[in-house]
Parts: structure tokens; sequence; C-alpha cells
């Protein structure tokens, strides 16, 4: 998933939804830096990822980009995700998204020292061009895709997604509803799991 969801599958827990947020930028032993609260979010965003990754309806979303995406299918069904999620946000929680939006880069603020400087100069351009809220509107996914395809190292054409997208949206849109149905039910219980065996509740 992307960084939208992660930040609404935290669930309101502050340290969880920073460790949840940055967990790409931290490798490998670093994991050993955090406490056990910004572990859980990590531990977290990890168990969505693999979750996500091997989830049929997933899976029958990529398989529209595949053909053209190859693997990078996988990052552009997670921007999708994020796309829905904004467009429908009042769905799935009470609190409207641009304040959610800004409750989430407060947090991050909060705690930006103890993450690694790999994400502090992410989330500079992040907050600076607010990718939160943007993420809900076509022309914030088609930044978003543009500035991936400039960073990969093939021409992974990404900056095309977008197309698909309004193309298949009705399609992208059904399997986003159950699938995200089944994910927000699993990282509940996949939380609660993770605070009781490191001891936080």
């Amino acid at each position: 998933m992307n960084f939208l969801a992660h930040a609404y599958l935290s669930f309101g827990h502050e340290s969880v939804l920073v460790g949840n947020f940055a967990a790409d930028f931290i490798k490998g032993k670093e994991i050993r830096n955090y406490d056990s609260d910004l572990l859980i979010g990590i531990l977290l965003h990890r168990e969505i990822d693999t979750y996500t990754d091997s989830h049929p309806l997933v899976k029958a979303g990529q398989a529209y980009l595949r053909p053209r995406f190859r693997h990078y299918s996988t990052v552009i069904t997670d921007i999708f995700f994020d796309y829905f999620l904004g467009k429908y946000w009042e769905k799935y929680s009470n609190i409207p998204l641009e304040v959610f939006v800004e409750q989430t880069y407060a947090t991050l603020d909060r705690h930006l020292s103890l993450l690694p400087d790999s994400f502090r100069e992410m989330f500079v351009w992040m907050k600076s061009q607010n990718w939160l809220l943007h993420y809900r509107e076509i022309s914030g996914i088609q930044k978003a895709l543009t500035g991936l395809s400039r960073r990969t190292t093939f021409d992974s054409k990404m900056n095309e997604a977008p197309e698909i997208l309004l193309e298949k949206e009705a399609e992208f849109e059904v399997i986003f509803f159950a699938f995200f149905r089944d994910l927000e039910t699993f990282a509940k219980q996949k939380l609660l799991e993770l605070q009781r065996i490191h001891g936080r509740h």
C-alpha cells in the first residue's frame, strides 16, 4: 500500500503511524534502533504489504496493468488504492481528509529526528506539495507516477498508468472496495497481535 493507506491503517496510534509510514526507509538492522512503539508500526507496515501483494483481488487489478507495466504494476496499484481511499475518504473516517493529512504531517514532524535522512529528504517534498491530499485527484496520481517513472532505472512508463485508471476506473473501484474491507480487518487484527507480542496495549 501507499502512504495514505499506511497512515489510515495505523488507527490513530501516533507512534504506530510513524513506524508504519516510514518503514520503507528503515532497512535491515536499522530496525533495532527503534523502541517497541515505532517497531510495531514498522512490522505492521511489512505485514500489510505482504498481505496486499498476495491478495487475489490485488492480483486481479494488476492483471489490467501487467502486460504494459510488468513488475511495476505492484507500485501502480498501491498508488491507485490511495486515489480511491482519498476519493471516498468519508466512507472510512469521520475526520475530514484535510484535517487527517495535517495531523499526519504534524505527527511525523514531532518524530522526524528519529527517522532516516532519506525519509526526511522525501518528507520535505511530500509536505510542501501536499502529496497525501492530492492523491485523491487524478492529477495528483499523475504527478506521483511521473516522479516515480523518472527515478526508475529502466523505462517503466509508469507516467502512462493514469490512462489505464481512467479507462478501467469502475473495475478498479470495485476491486478497491472489496479488497480494502479485507485489508482493514487484517490490519486491525495484526496490530492487536503485534501489541500483545511487544507488550503494548
